[in-house]
């Protein structure tokens, strides 16, 4: 299992806890990327919202991709996993600031590919948002450019959405054949999409059974395409490590109660422009992409136990959101990461 975090750029992860003691400033997201170096995270992945979805839209937020860069400059062996929504980028440009941003970390750029679904955003600042099937219409064209500049000398392309003429791109990214193409979708076509054009597969928190078919259907889905198999199956948790289960249900109480918030403005646009495979709550929606649903939530002992099932599900990467993020990013480097090591290394024992 690979140890990935999102990077504090709203400011927190709780719709209903107004202040996280985790600023949505640079130097903020600098210290904490700097220690999960330290502490044996592998990933950081960076959304892209030019709105704050967590705390209002009137909130600040740090903007993704010149974070990214920043931050590619003063660390030195961790991935930094950057959203882009295709309906905000001309992809010949984004694949120009990829490749620089490649360059700049020695190899280490990602992109998580995200169709979007904010249509207040995309109003604010002149998005593109169209009905959900056409918007992964406008993400194949997308890719088709990016990877096209990424990997041919001169590369023209002429489709419904994008028109590239005899563009050369130099220098090219570091990674070959091209920086790894992370996605999520849960509806037929975005796993069209996924199957077809990326090499990794990112999902909202589920349960072990639901994660478990999520990947055996996208195995077969890439099989039937004609693919290599995907190199990654990751998921997006939120953690709650206490020492006792008394301090943990304490936790969770505070964190799930709902108020009326600015947070939730983007509530409805997720539940009904999104096609969503499991019904969300408002509680739910109290942490981010359904952070609460994979139950890492307990003890170390308890939630070194889930990660191993999950593991044994096929995943392989877990995204997670800490609050106050740097002290209980620590603290599960000192408690859990070790515990799994333990029991991953006496399982292999017992089969030997």
């Amino acid at each position: 299992m690979k140890y990935g975090f999102w990077l504090p750029i709203f400011g927190g992860w709780l719709r209903n806890v107004e202040e996280e003691q985790m600023p949505p400033t640079f130097e903020y997201a600098k210290k904490v990327i700097q220690s999960a170096e330290k502490w044996g995270y592998d990933t950081t992945l960076i959304a892209e919202l030019n709105l704050n979805d967590i705390k209002g839209m009137a909130a600040d937020s740090l903007d993704a991709w010149s974070t990214a860069a920043a931050l590619a400059a003063v660390t030195e062996k961790i991935e930094i996993m950057t959203a882009i929504r295709p309906a905000f980028h001309n992809p010949a440009i984004a694949a120009k600031m990829a490749a620089n941003i490649d360059q700049i970390s020695n190899g280490r750029f990602t992109l998580n590919v995200v169709s979007a679904w904010w249509a207040e955003e995309a109003k604010q600042y002149g998005g593109d948002f169209t009905e959900h099937d056409e918007r992964y219409d406008r993400t194949d064209e997308f890719l088709k450019v990016v990877k096209g500049m990424w990997t041919q000398e001169e590369f023209s392309f002429k489709g419904k959405y994008y028109d590239i003429q005899n563009a050369r791109l130099a220098p090219k990214p570091v990674q070959r054949p091209h920086p790894i193409l992370y996605a999520g979708g849960e509806s037929p076509r975005g796993k069209k999409s996924i199957v077809e054009s990326c090499d990794s597969y990112v999902m909202h928190g589920g349960t072990v059974e639901e994660i478990q078919e999520k990947i055996a259907g996208m195995k077969e889905l890439r099989q039937q395409a004609g693919g290599s198999p995907l190199q990654t199956f990751g998921m997006a948790a939120y953690v709650i490590c206490r020492d006792t289960e008394e301090q943990v249900a304490e936790e969770y109480a505070r964190i799930t109660d709902v108020k009326e918030t600015d947070g939730y403005v983007g509530y409805n646009d997720f539940v009904s422009k999104s096609q969503l495979e499991q019904q969300i709550k408002l509680e739910d929606y109290s942490v981010s992409n359904r952070g609460l649903r994979p139950n890492l939530i307990g003890t170390p002992e308890q939630i070194s136990d889930r990660i191993i099932a999950f593991e044994n599900a096929g995943l392989d990467l877990l995204l997670l959101q800490f609050s106050p993020q740097l002290e209980e990013m620590e603290r599960f480097s000192q408690q859990v990461m070790p515990l799994v090591e333990e029991k991953r290394n006496a399982i292999r024992a017992l089969n030997i």
